[in-house]
């Protein structure tokens, strides 16, 4: 039995690494695969801090903990992300 990791061309079983990203004025998912946070600083402005990478999992739990007014809630958010072609998009919370 080999120890080598999934192949990429299977996207059954390809798990998709997210960072949190915050800035001044929102609250961001990334897709992008980050070297480190200074990566991350160097492409947002307002750039204040980052998590991750994380799998979907740990990053709808950590939204939902942390922001409870998130709406749709963090799950369906993350997940319509990960199915969309888009590399980031800002997490929306009720008005």
């Amino acid at each position: 039995m080999s120890n080598q990791t999934p192949s990429s061309s299977n996207p059954e079983t390809t798990t998709t690494m997210l960072h949190i990203i915050f800035t001044e004025s929102s609250l961001l998912l990334s897709k992008k695969d980050y070297q480190d946070w200074r990566v991350i600083q160097e492409e947002f402005e307002d750039y204040k801090a980052s998590l991750g990478p994380w799998p979907e999992a740990e990053v709808s739990a950590y939204l939902d903990d942390e922001y409870p007014s998130i709406v749709p809630n963090a799950q369906i958010q993350v997940s319509k992300f990960l199915k969309s072609d888009a590399l980031e998009v800002e997490v929306q919370f009720s008005k």
